[in-house]
């Protein structure tokens, strides 16, 4: 198995172009045809964690922090991030980061934390536009089936926890062949009627080269009408997420579950009252502030995220609970999603979760 394979698997929950334009997603080390011993599983990529993917044999190291996040202008070992890219090219090591094209993901680390807390009815806080697309095609009826079944396999018509969805209306199509083409059916010359069915998928725009090729590929016409158009109004990938807990909680219990469920010892929070029942919650796993005001559309009661600022409490007050755990807390799960991602399509396959990859940041 290569390096590649489990890079695919990988960017089949988490497509690479997700990622934030400020982010640096992708095998920033390494090579993607060598062959893989193993994984190691990391929130942040250090040093301690090459020499312990060196120690285990394992020659790839995925992480959620990308390693190279701003240019590297030389590389002397003069800083963490320096020395952790000149051991990993020492030892043969491959690191790949998977960051906000992860966090944007439909099934990303907002969505994990939704799940951790047993939530129900969750979607996308603040989902992305641009990012799905609709195929109309038109088709002889008696071959609807069979290019349906084609875009499906390609990657087209999944809807949250649906695929294989398609409309389809029938009607009739014309056409003249003129000298020099090869019609399906019809005759040189001729304007034929035929009995078509109208196709109508709905893909994201990075799955648009491998749809279009199957289109092509199964459609019987020489020259098949088609068209994508850009759907600004539909979308399952984006960052946070919202939905509402089990039962109502005060926001006393929610902040305790929120600390237990996450490992934060602390929690910091707005002046929210303690004893006043929350049931909506929203949620933005990392560095989630800009997603307040979102949040407060929402209808969400409390917010859960880390790195808030101190003018963000001033500005919220009471409006909504912020429950500001640390990032690493809030980010912890990736590894969980990575291990069940690559283990679901390798089951026997060396996956282990770093031991050396622990919170920088100590309570006192």
């Amino acid at each position: 198995m290569k390096i590649s394979d489990i890079i695919s698997v990988l960017e089949e929950v988490a497509p690479r172009p997700l990622q934030e334009e400020y982010d640096n997603c992708g095998l920033l080390v390494g090579s993607a045809d060598a062959e893989c011993t193993g994984v190691l599983l990391a929130v942040d990529v250090t040093p301690a964690v090459v020499q312990e993917a060196i120690d285990s044999g394992l020659n790839m190291i995925v992480a959620h922090h990308p390693l190279i996040f701003r240019g590297l202008k030389s590389l002397t070992g003069k800083s963490a991030v320096e020395r952790s890219v000149i051991m990993a090219i020492r030892g043969g090591i491959s690191i790949y980061a998977c960051h906000t094209c992860l966090d944007n993901a439909a099934d990303g680390v907002s969505k994990r934390m939704a799940l951790m807390l047993g939530m129900k009815n969750v979607a996308t806080l603040d989902p992305q536009k641009g990012k799905s697309l609709k195929l109309s095609v038109f088709v002889p009826s008696d071959h609807a089936e069979s290019l349906s079944k084609a875009l499906f396999e390609a990657g087209a018509g999944v809807a949250g926890n649906y695929d294989s969805c398609c409309y389809m209306s029938d009607g009739r199509g014309s056409f003249r062949a003129l000298d020099g083409a090869d019609p399906f059916v019809g005759k040189i010359g001729e304007v034929h009627v035929e009995p078509e069915t109208r196709l109508e998928v709905i893909l994201p725009v990075w799955k648009r080269a491998a749809v279009e090729a199957a289109l092509l590929a199964v459609h019987p016409y020489e020259t098949p009408a088609y068209e994508f158009v850009a759907v600004e109004n539909y979308s399952e990938t984006g960052s946070g997420a919202i939905g509402e807990l089990p039962e109502a909680v005060t926001a006393l219990e929610l902040v305790e579950r929120v600390k237990a469920v996450f490992g934060s010892p602390v929690a910091r929070c707005s002046s929210f009252p303690m004893a006043r029942n929350v049931k909506k919650v929203a949620m933005c796993g990392g560095s989630g502030a800009f997603l307040i005001g979102k949040a407060i559309a929402g209808g969400a009661q409390a917010f859960i995220t880390s790195d808030t600022k101190y003018h963000d409490f001033v500005d919220y007050a009471d409006r909504i609970l912020i429950i500001d755990i640390g990032h690493h807390e809030s980010e912890n799960c990736t590894k969980d999603i990575f291990y069940h991602v690559i283990r679901e399509k390798f089951p026997i396959f060396a996956v282990r979760y770093s031991q050396s990859d622990i919170n920088p940041i100590k309570y006192l």
